[in-house]
Order: C-alpha cells, then structure tokens, then sequence
C-alpha cells in the first residue's frame, strides 16, 4: 500500500500528476513507474477506488461497486461542471466546510474548490483513458462491448446520451469540443470492429449477443454479408435490423415535429368537442350577455380549423453507395422510408455508383434495401440521373435530394449540367455532402462552387438540417 501523499502537497501539483500519467498512458501503453505510484496514492489520499487507474477496469464495473460515483460521471466534463469547481458547491455541509477552513486560515473556499478538482481530474482520467488507450492486435467481442459502454460513460460526461456522438445523432453545434469528438469516437470504434475477427464471433450467438449495433460495426456487416451464410448471416440480419430500428426511431421523433401543410380554411371545421374554440365563441357573444340575469347566451358555437391544406409531393432520393459514403446510405435510407409513410408523399430511392439501381419498390423497408446495397466501387453519377429524370413528372412539386461527396469517374460536367438542367425546369434540388451529426464532410470543391453559384448550397452535414429542409419542402 502506498502511503497517502502529505496534506501539504499542493492540489495543483495533485492534479497534475493524474494529466501527466494520463498523456504517459495514452501515448505510451508502458507504465511510468514514479507517474503511477504518485497517481495512487493522490487516488487513494482523496478517498477514490485505486481501480480508477485500471485500463482494463470498464467504468460499468466501478460504478456497479461504487454506485455512488455515477452521478459524478454525468454531465463530468461539461461546461457547468468545470464552473462549478471554480465556484464551489451550495450544499450545506460543503459551505460548513469552507467555513471551517476560513477559520482554520486555509484558504477556505478556493482551497476546497481546487480539492474539487484533483477528484474531477481522477475521474475524467479514467474516462479518457478507458476510451481512447486501445492497444493493438485481436479484438474480441467482449472487448468490443467494454468499449462501447465505456465511450457510452464519455458521452454521458459530455452531456450526451449514451450513442449520440458515435451514431450520427448527436449536437449539431458548429463550435466546441462535441462536432470534433464525434467522428474521434467513430474511429476508434472503427478500428476496434476492424480488428475484431467478426465472422467467427457472428457465427457464435453468445459472442454475438454481446454486439451492441453501430455505423461502424453495420459498415463491416453490409460490406461483408455476401461472404456470410447461416447462423453468422442471421445474426448480421439481426443486428442490422436493430441498429435501423432504433436509428428509425429517432428520425421519426424529428419528422414528426413538422406541420404537414397550412390550415385549410376553405374545409368547413369538424364540429366535435374537441375543436370547440372556447375563448374565441365567449368573446363573439359576448353582446349576449345578461347583467340581470348573469349568464352568457350563446347565438353560435365557434370552432378550430384543423384540415392541413396539403399538395402531394414528390421526393426523389439519390444515394452515393460508394464506399465513403455509408453512413449516409444508412441514414438516409431510413429517412426516406419515414417520409415514404407520410401522407401525399410520393418518395423514391435510387442507389448508384458505377450502376445505378431503382430501390423505390422497398423504399418503405429500409433493412430490404441496405440488404440489397453493394457499397464500394466509383462514381458514375450521370447513370443515376438517367435513372432519376423520368421520375420528375411535375418540376415544381418534386425534390431531387442528392447524397453524395461529388468526386466523379471523369464525369464531373455531364453531371452538373444534368443538375443545372433539372434545377431550372423548377425541381428543389437539395445536394447533401454528409448525413452525420459531426458534419464532417468532404465534398469536391469544383462542385461546391457551382452548386452555391446555382443557389443551391451544399448542406453541412448534420441530418437535422436535411431534416428541415425536406420538411420546409412539405408545408
């Protein structure tokens, strides 16, 4: 056991110690002998589980044995926290301690508020460490789930809920540390399924029972389901229907959101209950009122419009399935089957890279058409819009939405005078570099100069921002 480390040892020096041997670990996995047992014992001299220090300790783990630690870990690195070290606590028995030290001439509250963050530095030392120290070599599935639930606890400490960053639904801010950290994560958790031997855990149901689906885990299965068949093929299938489902269910939340049209007041409103416009039909009779008799009598009833005055429209969704692009495939490929299922929408989903192909008949079923995706391959975009002009039928109530990076097999000007074409005759055309939530993008600069100097500028590539876009296109 090491000795605790003497009370007069400043907590900046403390605090310091704890960074230093994190950025030790993290770019050299070989321990610094003096780094980790000063780390220790500054650890154990503020009351925290020596386990803290521990790469191969996930973060579950601790809290499960300190279940007091994980209000700690929420919201750890935000803002709000960092404030309330350098301001201090409000708690009752934190304000009689700085008073007690006041007393003691200690230093009282700035003293306390620096104590403060030796322990906020042990914990986020943790964090950091577990996520990003990865080593090398084989992967197994279990570790991959360790992994995941300890980026899980990052992003908690990060104010986000556990997958946000990683999936591609996370905070669209165009500033600060989340936009960054985002597609750090991605990566990490990229190499990680990478290096893990996926088809033999797929062909395990126990080992695959421990996969928790994510773009980069449905990246490895649709770029490799044609080489798997049987029990490893179902559990693919399994995972990727899951990993749709619950991405499904946050772009539904948002599309939701939208008013579907203007109200309609050439349809006479519903005379029910429920549309009864209470303070409207009081102030219209209010000529009917009685002082003698004290009562209101009502001439006429008055009641709400609520008929959306709707146009039906047509989306028309063209989807890079090269391989940089999918991510985008994937969201986007279920946010057409969600505005497939809105009333008046009439959607359609082509893939393409060398080939173009009509995924419309499935559109309604996005885990039929990633199953039925081939990613990789060049850019051929002109085949695609062979394949999407005879599906504008009416300009002006059609959307082209064009999902794609942009950098062409040599066809860069067949295609935009295509676009330019389309856009003139009245069509919304809406090009999309990226549907992440980093916004992360990287989109030829030869087409994003003519796209804004066509007034149709690519969007960043959060997909709140297609989101609103298709819904202003809607209502």
């Amino acid at each position: 056991m090491n000795e605790p480390l003497p009370h007069a040892v400043p907590d900046d020096n403390r605090r310091q110690v704890l960074y230093w041997r994190l950025l030790a670990r993290l770019f050299d996995p070989e321990e610094q002998a003096g780094l980790e047992s000063a780390s220790l014992a500054v650890v154990e001299d503020i009351g925290l589980p020596p386990a803290l220090l521990d790469p191969q300790t996930a973060v579950d783990s601790i809290v499960q044995r300190h279940p007091e630690l994980e209000a700690e870990f929420d919201g750890l690195m935000t803002p709000e926290a960092e404030a309330a070290d350098r301001d201090g606590g409000t708690a009752p028995e934190a304000e009689a301690e700085a008073e007690a030290d006041a007393d003691a001439g200690s230093g009282g509250r700035g003293a306390r508020d620096r104590a403060a963050e030796v322990r906020r530095a042990a914990l986020v030392s943790k964090v950091l460490l577990n996520v990003f120290s990865t080593g090398s070599g084989a992967v197994s599935a279990g570790q991959l789930s360790r992994w995941q639930g300890d980026a899980g606890w990052l992003e908690r400490a990060l104010g986000c809920r556990p997958g946000e960053l990683r999936s591609g639904r996370g905070p669209a801010s165009d500033g600060g540390l989340l936009p960054a950290l985002g597609p750090e994560l991605g990566a990490v958790e990229a190499d990680l399924v990478r290096r893990m031997h996926l088809r033999e855990v797929l062909a395990d149901p126990a080992l695959a029972a421990r996969l928790t689906p994510s773009m980069s885990l449905i990246e490895q299965l649709l770029r490799d389901k044609n080489n798997l068949s049987g029990v490893a093929l179902a559990n693919a299938k399994a995972l990727i229907r899951r990993f749709v489902d619950e991405v499904a269910e946050v772009l539904r939340t948002q599309v939701e959101k939208a008013t579907v049209g203007e109200l309609d007041r050439s349809v006479p409103p519903k005379r029910v209950f429920r549309n009864l416009d209470l303070d409207r039909t009081i102030w219209k009779n209010l000529t009917n009122y009685s002082p003698e008799e004290e009562r209101l009598f009502v001439d006429r009833l008055y009641y709400r419009h609520t008929v959306r005055r709707t146009t039906p429209q047509r989306l028309v969704v063209v989807v890079d399935q090269s391989g940089s692009m999918v991510d985008s495939m994937v969201n986007c490929t279920i946010l057409a089957s969600i505005f497939a299922g809105l009333p008046k929408v009439d959607v359609h989903l082509i893939a393409y890279d060398t080939r173009a192909i009509d995924l419309t008949p499935w559109v309604h079923e996005p885990f039929e058409v990633l199953l039925r995706t081939k990613l990789g391959g060049g850019n051929d975009g002109p085949v695609a819009m062979a394949m999407a002009r005879p599906k504008i039928a009416e300009p002006k109530n059609t959307a082209l939405v064009w999902i794609s990076d942009f950098y062409e097999f040599d066809r860069s000007q067949p295609l935009f005078e295509g676009i330019e074409e389309v856009h003139r005759s009245g069509v919304r055309f809406i090009p999309v570099g990226s549907v992440t939530s980093s916004g992360r993008q990287e989109v030829n600069p030869w087409f994003r100069e003519r796209f804004k100097a066509l007034g149709t500028p690519v969007i960043s590539g959060h997909i709140g921002k297609l989101v609103h876009e298709l819904k202003t296109f809607l209502t």
